[in-house]
């Protein structure tokens, strides 16, 4: 219809893909709009793109068609059977050398997958993080891109000129192979299921402990904004917080208190147990969730079960115990970061990625959900040493970790003697401890597994030398194998 002159086409017109269309338009670029439902492409070139240069397709074919060689056609579709889909009917349509992107919330299990099949077909594959939800999609998200590696030079132009910018650098860069981009998306998201959970335990703490009203809670969360723990959810917190219903009541105490999920912090959990690495505060962030759905039980068991017979006992001052929620939230922080790129780190070892983890640090300063200052503090550690094992080890970061020790100390110790439950600040001052602890009792839990299994142990004079003792007498000298991560 046109000829070959659309840069970049995307498929999927909900609200991701219609602000990135637009993004990329007033950058430049001439897109061809697809939607599986096409009269979303009608009403979209009439409403929302009209007047600019995006042009759209009403067949796979013409979408295809009306682009410049290699082929560029970015998929933001539901993660699953619909990207499957969308790949199976758009392999017939192009040659060698095009370009396939998922920019969706993929597994990264699926990315490697993908990768694999059209590799054999000739095509190239990229899984890219997109991150930033709708206003990052108009002006700037975080893209984290990974796959085949020869794609990158055909994209990095428009992707980099789309992207958020921070210090003057794109929110945006070649992140490794295969299913490297969606891992690294899926540890973001794992990440902000713990900033969201830790930001929840303090407003629960301030309401709850110091029973402050929601303009006094917004005033604290303005003050931090302003501080070490600057960032995205903090500020929007701040927001929610001093937010009015029409009937001039605060929004947010009418909301019900049980939360959903998508997944990826899910899979991040999950792909922490693969990987044998610790990301305990992720973990509980899911499992909080999990918990808050549970109302019924909830209303239930809160008419049974005792709590503290505490009355105005323990009850901190005001001011100072706010300081110290400030503080174990933003100790408790590093923790959920080391831990997350401990992950990232695990992953890319064992299955072969080059990843730049100053670089990542830098694609979540802006235009993503997580974005912090914070982070800007990360990727300066990485540049002192590339090869830091564990974030807390660096200089600056142990040193604001023993700052804000004994007032995280004092957060945790007067949650629990109040009864107020803190999974997240709790699960990260213990990561804290034992990761600082040189001697952890699993000495007896080796023991007793090869009292009860003949898994084996090993002895301090002999690590990676196992052995087995018949510890009654009454059993034999074989051992089992053991599983090891």
């Amino acid at each position: 219809m046109w000829g070959s002159r659309a840069d970049i086409a995307v498929i999927g017109l909900a609200v991701m893909g219609q602000n990135l269309i637009l993004n990329m338009n007033d950058h430049g670029y001439v897109v061809c709009a697809y939607n599986r439902t096409v009269e979303k492409v009608k009403s979209f070139l009439e409403k929302e793109a009209k007047g600019t240069k995006i042009i759209g397709a009403f067949s796979l074919k013409e979408m295809v068609d009306s682009l410049k060689k290699p082929r560029r056609v970015l998929l933001l579709v539901k993660a699953g059977s619909a990207v499957d889909s969308f790949i199976d009917q758009l392999v017939p349509l192009m040659d060698a050398g095009d370009i396939i992107i998922d920019a969706g919330n993929s597994e990264y299990l699926d990315t490697r997958r993908r990768c694999e099949s059209l590799a054999a077909k000739g095509l190239l594959f990229v899984g890219s993080g997109l991150s930033g939800g709708e206003e990052g999609a108009r002006y700037g998200p975080s893209l984290m891109p990974g796959g085949h590696q020869e794609a990158w030079p055909h994209l990095k132009e428009i992707f980099q000129s789309v992207a958020a910018k921070a210090d003057g650098q794109p929110c945006c860069d070649w992140v490794g192979e295969d299913g490297a981009g969606h891992f690294v998306k899926m540890v973001h998201n794992g990440i902000e299921y713990g900033d969201m959970q830790l930001i929840c335990e303090a407003y629960h703490l301030m309401k709850s402990v110091l029973d402050l009203d929601n303009e006094e809670m917004s005033q604290a969360f303005s003050s931090w904004n302003e501080g070490k723990l600057d960032s995205f959810l903090i500020e929007i917190t701040a927001n929610i917080l001093k937010y009015k219903d029409t009937d001039g009541q605060f929004l947010l105490e009418k909301i019900r208190d049980t939360a959903g999920q998508k997944g990826t912090g899910k899979w991040t959990a999950i792909a922490a147990l693969e990987y044998g690495v610790p990301v305990t505060l992720i973990g509980e962030a899911v499992f909080s969730r999990c918990l808050s759905a549970l109302k019924d039980d909830r209303l239930q068991a809160s008419k049974k079960l005792k709590g503290p017979t505490l009355v105005g006992d323990g009850v901190p001052d005001k001011a100072s115990f706010i300081d110290d929620i400030s503080k174990a939230l933003y100790a408790s922080k590093i923790v959920s970061y080391t831990q997350g790129f401990m992950l990232m780190r695990e992953a890319a070892q064992q299955l072969k990625w080059n990843l730049n983890y100053g670089g990542i640090a830098l694609m979540w300063r802006g235009g993503c959900i997580i974005r912090s200052v914070f982070l800007g503090n990360i990727k300066q550690a990485f540049e002192r040493n590339p090869q830091l094992s564990n974030l807390m080890l660096d200089d600056f970061f142990c040193g604001e970790l023993a700052e804000c020790q004994e007032a995280w100390r004092r957060v945790v110790a007067t949650a629990a003697k109040l009864g107020v439950p803190v999974p997240a600040f709790s699960t990260a001052l213990s990561f804290y401890d034992g990761i600082r602890t040189g001697y952890l009792p699993a000495n007896l839990l080796q023991a007793q597994r090869d009292y009860f299994g003949a898994h084996t142990y090993e002895l301090l004079a002999s690590p990676g030398t196992f052995h087995h003792t018949n510890w009654t007498g009454k059993g034999g000298d074989v051992s089992s194998s053991t599983y090891s991560v």
